[in-house]
């Protein structure tokens, strides 16, 4: 496979609605050059070592990419002659397990699902042809798996070498209510300019995701290394030995090269050798509802950063407030799955009243997907920057100073974009 030894090879990182901006400033914070960004991917260069490095390492992308094939697609036999024409047995092992997902926007598919079994039958045909046998496949996140982009008259076919959604990192064990993404939390702590180097607050924590993201950034804590499996580890020559390749010292010191299950092994024992082990400023979680504190503290526990953050039950506004300045992130419910607008309003009051009041020269952050209930808040907000919580279009508000607005808030302010984000990396 060529990306195994291409160092000029395009990688293509997926990424969430209005999420590409961050992982952008992520990729070149990793020292990549950005060949192209779209508003939901970005594509830079590398080998295969580049491709397990940016799945271990970033925190706001969705999946890491190998495209294999570009083309016109009118309709579902071209797609399943263009996904057969593709050397599958040179990708995949014959005894191993795929997977194939697709996103489809072509007029000549009602069903969507069809896509993905086209594939799925492409991909088994070629292997029965050329090996005698072929891999099982199926919709488990194990073994090897593909990735369809179909828009329109082209459709490119990838290689997917994260498998699961590097969204899901691994320690979300009690989900709660209405969660909140880990990508989305990583991006919205990064735009709040937070590096692990001042108090971060989490009222309204709920199942724990933006502390335990911010403890994973102060604590230099890859992401990927909590994940059992990526499915580039079941590419075919996983194991075998690239020559050229620097072996690691975790291989024997008299081989000719170093295979990428080497590389992978002393990539992540070297990731979590620059992890911290302590930390000098406080990050405190708390909600209203202790059952969900307790299911934050699981899920930090699961992410091996409970000993960095402290949980408690109460009300937002009785959060404790460390005396030097740092950053308080609300995720409040917006009167869309939770809520209503007239039931909220008082709530969004008085996170304004509490961040005036107690956080007075802090950093506040509030992400909401109603601009009435943003208007309720009643502070200046220094910036505001477009996100998407799943489906739902929302406003990630900074209120530089926590000041009081004079008068009516300036909800039709211009937007910030990306240049007026922190990077908390």
């Amino acid at each position: 496979m060529r990306v195994f030894t291409d160092r000029n090879y395009p990688i293509i990182i997926s990424c969430a609605k209005e999420l590409s901006r961050w992982t952008e400033k992520e990729a070149v914070a990793m020292g990549y050059g950005i060949v192209e960004a779209t508003a939901n991917t970005v594509v830079v260069r590398g080998a295969m070592r580049d491709v397990m490095r940016l799945n271990l390492e970033l925190r706001t992308a969705h999946r890491v990419l190998v495209p294999l094939l570009r083309a016109f697609c009118a309709n579902i036999r071209d797609l399943y002659r263009l996904a057969y024409s593709i050397d599958w047995e040179n990708q995949l092992e014959a005894d191993g397990y795929f997977s194939v997902s697709s996103v489809v926007h072509n007029r000549t598919v009602r069903d969507t699902r069809l896509p993905s079994l086209y594939v799925k039958d492409a991909i088994a045909d070629r292997m029965r042809d050329k090996c005698m046998r072929r891999p099982d496949s199926g919709g488990e996140n194990r073994g090897a798996a593909v990735f369809v982009y179909w828009e329109d008259n082209e459709a490119i076919i990838y290689l997917d070498t994260s498998g699961e959604p590097l969204s899901k990192r691994g320690y979300r064990k009690i989900p709660g209510s209405a969660p909140m993404q880990e990508t989305l939390a990583a991006a919205c702590i990064m735009a709040m300019g937070w590096k692990g180097d001042r108090p971060f607050l989490s009222p309204m924590c709920g199942s724990g995701t933006p502390a335990i993201e911010a403890a994973m950034i102060a604590l230099r804590k890859a992401p990927g290394s909590l994940k059992g499996h990526f499915a580039f580890q079941s590419i075919k020559g996983y194991n075998r030995l690239i020559p050229g390749e620097k072996a690691p010292t975790v291989a024997p010191r008299q081989t000719a090269g170093a295979s990428p299950a080497q590389i992978w092994k002393e990539m992540v024992l070297q990731a979590r050798a620059r992890e911290k082990t302590s930390l000098d400023i406080p990050i405190i979680a708390t909600d209203i509802s202790p059952e969900a504190a307790d299911y934050a503290h699981t899920n930090a526990i699961a992410a091996g950063v409970a000993q960095f953050i402290r949980f408690g039950a109460c009300d937002f506004a009785d959060s404790p407030v460390p005396d030097a300045p740092g950053v308080a992130f609300f995720n409040p419910e917006y009167g869309i799955r939770l809520g209503t607008v007239e039931e909220l309003a008082p709530v969004y009051k008085r996170i304004g009243d509490f961040l005036a009041g107690k956080c007075k020269g802090w950093t506040g952050g509030l992400i909401t997907g109603s601009p009435e209930l943003s208007k309720m808040v009643g502070l200046k907000h220094t910036k505001r920057i477009p996100f998407f919580n799943g489906p739902i279009d929302c406003r990630l508000f900074i209120y530089e100073g926590c000041e009081k607005e004079d008068g009516p808030a300036p909800a039709d302010a211009p937007e910030n974009g990306a240049e007026d984000g922190g990077q908390g990396v």
